[in-house]
């Protein structure tokens, strides 16, 4: 075993702006190694896979995350494989009525960018290959982190390559980007165990051509039923549909594997109920897969984001209900404000890190706790259930717009 110094010895505080690590090469790692390096950084990126990527799933990005894409000069990369909805359309899932419509064209002229929705593998993809630009940028397969020891001026961490050999690195400044299941997060915060939501997603991604015309779709539609909801939206220019049924239940096996089979009769039982509508689109899509949603409690101080040189970003930091949509959103975020506090001349990482974290954990716990919010409000029953139509109906893009989160 050998220890590999990324820049020496680190007895400059001020460090960091020339090395960073990132442990996880999902898309908030990627983000924050486009971000950094952009900034002037080194980085080095630990991905425990064999190979980058993601599964079949698809992500809505609202403005807020457009802009900071495009700011990296990523807009030309994302409209090649996004779909750009011109609206966002909210229905009752008995009965299919329409509740609430909300326009999306107009929101570059609001809010400086579009709403725009991908398949997650083509914004990991768009990612991986502006990352991979740069020299400044090592990608490091099939490692997995084993401990991690913070000192005074650096953080050493032990590794599994291959499942053969271990090394251990020391860096200026760790970046835990490893998600849900994070051990960098596990390393600093080993008393925050992860919640089981009650909720299970059941997920399918396919070409609209496999679709009868009346199934196709180029907007967002939201079906809200009483204890379920589904949600679909174009991705891939327009070409695929991703769907989403989510409802209220257990899932049996691996609680660390989101990606489990599911078969198309279960989804039917679980959304029998539905508007014809909605029905025809779940019997036309016969292969799903099953995620069971989990998340930790909203964030509650700066101390849940960064501890000396140690920091946490998106899912390990954060994880959140899908309900609003703002998952990779907000991993994105992270990143470009990471890089943002860290490139200022002559900052000591402890105080750039201090700086990302009390920067970014309100906007985050904020975002979690309306994600937590929607999901209970999406499954209304009885005069509820009533009351919140009633609401959509009076009200429309009022309450489906939200200011405070795509203005940033």
């Amino acid at each position: 075993m050998c220890v590999t110094l990324l820049a020496g010895v680190y007895t400059d505080n001020s460090a960091m702006m020339n090395d960073l690590m990132i442990v996880g090469g999902g898309i908030g790692g990627l983000a924050t190694a486009l971000a950094c390096v952009q900034q002037g950084a080194k980085v080095h990126v630990l991905e425990q896979a064999a190979q980058f990527g993601e599964v079949g799933a698809g992500i809505q990005m609202g403005p807020n995350v457009v802009r900071v894409l495009e700011k990296w000069g990523l807009g030309d990369a994302l409209k090649a494989v996004a779909a750009f909805p011109a609206r966002l359309e909210v229905r009752n899932a008995l009965s299919g009525q329409m509740l609430g419509i909300l326009p999306l064209h107009s929101m570059p002229e609001r809010y400086g960018a579009a709403y725009a929705t991908i398949a997650r593998a083509d914004l990991h993809g768009v990612l991986l290959q502006a990352v991979q630009q740069f020299e400044q940028v090592q990608l490091q397969l099939n490692t997995q982190l084993k401990t991690v020891a913070q000192l005074p001026h650096e953080v050493q961490v032990q590794v599994s390559i291959d499942k053969t050999r271990e090394e251990s690195y020391a860096t200026p400044a760790l970046i835990g980007a490893d998600g849900l299941w994070s051990k960098v997060r596990a390393a600093v915060l080993p008393e925050s165990p992860v919640r089981d939501t009650g909720h299970l997603a059941f997920r399918a991604m396919l070409p609209q051509s496999e679709l009868p015309l009346f199934l196709r779709s180029q907007v967002v539609t939201a079906w809200l039923g009483p204890r379920f909801h589904a949600v679909q939206y174009p991705v891939r220019g327009g070409e695929w549909l991703n769907v989403v049924a989510i409802v209220q239940g257990k899932v049996e096996g691996d609680v660390t594997d989101w990606n489990h089979q599911a078969s198309a009769s279960e989804v039917r039982v679980c959304l029998a109920n539905a508007a014809s509508p909605l029905l025809d689109l779940l019997h036309a899509i016969d292969h799903w897969r099953l995620w069971a949603l989990r998340d930790r409690p909203p964030m509650r101080s700066a101390s849940e984001h960064a501890f000396g040189r140690i920091a946490l970003l998106g899912d390990a930091a954060h994880p959140m209900r899908p309900y609003l949509a703002q998952g990779a959103g907000m991993a994105i975020e992270d990143a470009a404000t990471l890089a943002t506090v860290l490139q200022q001349p002559g900052i000591e990482v402890q105080k750039g890190l201090e700086q990302f974290a009390q920067q970014r954990w309100q906007r985050n716990a904020r975002v979690q706790k309306r994600a937590e919010r929607n999901g209970k409000i999406f499954h209304m029953r009885g005069g509820l259930r009533v009351g919140r139509d009633w609401s959509l109906r009076l009200l429309g893009h009022r309450l489906l717009d939200i200011p405070w989160l795509y203005s940033r």
